[in-house]
């Protein structure tokens, strides 16, 4: 019983650090200690000689991380409560799997081939998470530096597994530590060398940030753009209200701080909600009414989000569904439109979906569980995507038009940078969540991207954080939750493409490549071992 209770309160304790440690919950630094009692826990299991002894290792893994996913995740339960507990339940299955894992393959392998198991394993993990049609990387280690840039300026060179790797390899030395000062009970010559080498890997990265911070100004050329924040409530006015109501809300909140020198009014996700038919785009009363406002303001690009649609005669892609009451089909898409006078129009497809909301993953598997999925303009059925990261151009500039989830995908984002992007606008709706952690964590993210690519970023928010970040990822200007507001910036455009933007996630592919090496000499440990 006592042992039982000492395991159940490791796991806990893991689980509360990790919590405590995320955005903006409060103290980053828990991250270099958080895995530790968990590390713990799996050693002692290593010797302990029980019935059903992996079962309940999996149960304390399993306890860990459900209570650092609901206590970090659980606002998604103000957008769908169904998706909320398949995420929280399910994320929780997958990381403790890996532990499990690392365990097992612990007890066969040499002590650092154990160690580094559980180190390519979890980044692979990650690695898939950002990849998959389950996709949902929204608890990756290296996310929790998001609200301190001055520690992780490196991610230019790593990006965000650059973080997951640090984390962990600080956890397992700090472990390694703890656990030969408590055998030896002295401080011997292995001691004191652990302990400056756990010294070094935590504090020169920090150093090395810091000094990068301090002395890294924003490169290129200014650019003036106009954020608007409309605020509206997503469950109340977004799909029951006009589309025209909130198109001339956003106008007239526009118009009252633009003027001839503004290069970009900028706009929400979804912001004009009634749906624009791309087949016939120039015959939209919105677009009409978007192209007027702009005469006043002729080297003004208006970028925005919409829900588009296009016909079809035949079924043309996997998305496409069928008209009801007609021949033909169509696809659905959560898009950003650049409208200018002097552009043609311009449309990118949000391609990285959220699961369950905007796209049913493997649909074959889990069809069945459309009806469960949040309403979010009462379509049904998986929305299009396109395969290329497009950018808009306007005039000599270029934008990446990023939607949303987008957002937190490095290497999916390094798209747009080779293709030309030289500044990032993040336009999204954090309103479905409510007044919780999720938009200011969200918001937090984009300080990681602004680092990952040295690129300014413009957020425009329907409500939430809209804000603009600099180069080196410090939130700027910023919106207050549920205020209606409107505000003028400037920020840098460049054609600067970092190692992370040319390479990617070059850190995962590596680590995944190592896991199968790993995996393939632990069967043959199996396979060859005496009996």
């Amino acid at each position: 019983m006592k042992k039982t209770f000492k395991y159940i309160s490791l796991a806990t304790l893991s689980g509360l650090l990790l919590s405590a440690a995320w955005p903006h919950n409060g103290i980053t630094a828990f991250l270099f200690i958080a895995f530790i009692p968990l590390l713990w826990l799996e050693n002692d299991f290593r010797s302990l000689a029980t019935r059903n002894k992996k079962w309940k290792l999996f149960g304390c893994f399993y306890l860990c991380f459900l209570l650092w996913n609901a206590i970090t995740t659980w606002w998604i339960v103000n957008s769908t409560v169904f998706g909320a507990v398949m995420a929280i339940v399910c994320n929780s299955i997958f990381m403790a799997l890996i532990w499990l894992l690392f365990h097992v393959a612990a007890k066969r392998l040499p002590v650092v081939a154990g160690y580094i198991f559980l180190v390519v394993f979890w980044i692979s993990f990650e690695y898939l998470h950002y990849n998959w049609e389950l996709t949902w990387p929204w608890l990756a280690l290296g996310n929790g530096f998001a609200s301190k840039p001055q520690w992780i300026q490196w991610y230019e060179y790593t990006g965000v597994f650059g973080g997951s790797l640090w984390i962990l390899a600080v956890n397992i030395l700090l472990f390694r530590l703890l656990k030969k000062i408590i055998s030896e009970k002295k401080f011997s010559r292995q001691v004191i060398s652990l302990s400056l080498v756990s010294l070094a890997l935590i504090f020169l990265p920090i150093i090395f940030s810091i000094i990068k911070y301090n002395l890294f100004q924003d490169s290129g050329e200014p650019v003036h753009v106009v954020i608007v924040q409309p605020n509206v409530d997503p469950y109340n006015e977004k799909f029951t209200g006009t589309g025209s109501e909130q198109l001339a809300r956003i106008l007239q909140l526009a118009s009252t701080v633009a003027d001839s020198a503004t290069d970009y009014i900028i706009a929400p996700e979804t912001a004009l909600p009634d749906g624009v038919w791309e087949n016939n785009f120039y015959n939209d009363k919105n677009i009409k009414t978007i192209q007027a406002f702009l005469k006043a303001f002729p080297h003004t690009a208006f970028v925005t989000g919409a829900s588009t649609y296009r016909a079809y005669s035949t079924k043309e892609t996997a998305t496409a569904r069928k008209f009801k009451n007609e021949e033909g089909y169509f696809d659905a898409y959560n898009s950003a439109l650049q409208l200018s006078n002097n552009d043609t129009l311009q449309v990118y497809h949000k391609s990285k979906l959220v699961p369950g909301v905007e796209r049913m993953p493997y649909p074959s598997v889990f069809g069945f569980l459309d009806k469960y999925s949040i309403d979010m303009g009462g379509m049904s059925g998986s929305l299009g995507t396109q395969d290329d990261r497009n950018v808009f151009a306007h005039g000599n500039y270029k934008a990446a038009p990023v939607i949303c989830y987008e957002s937190i995908f490095g290497d999916f984002l390094s798209g747009y940078v080779r293709n030309g992007a030289e500044m990032i606008f993040i336009i999204t709706n954090d309103g479905w969540w409510g007044n919780t952690p999720g938009y200011k964590q969200h918001a937090a993210y984009a300080s990681i991207a602004a680092i990952e690519f040295r690129k300014s970023i413009a957020r425009s928010a329907n409500t939430g954080i809209s804000c603009v970040l600099n180069q080196r990822g410090d939130i700027l200007q910023q919106t207050k939750w549920w205020v209606e507001d409107v505000f003028a910036a400037t920020i840098f455009r460049n054609d600067v493409k970092t190692f992370y933007a040319k390479h990617g996630d070059y850190i995962a592919i590596i680590c995944a490549g190592a896991a199968l090496l790993l995996m393939l000499w632990f069967f043959y440990k199996v396979v060859t071992k005496p009996k």
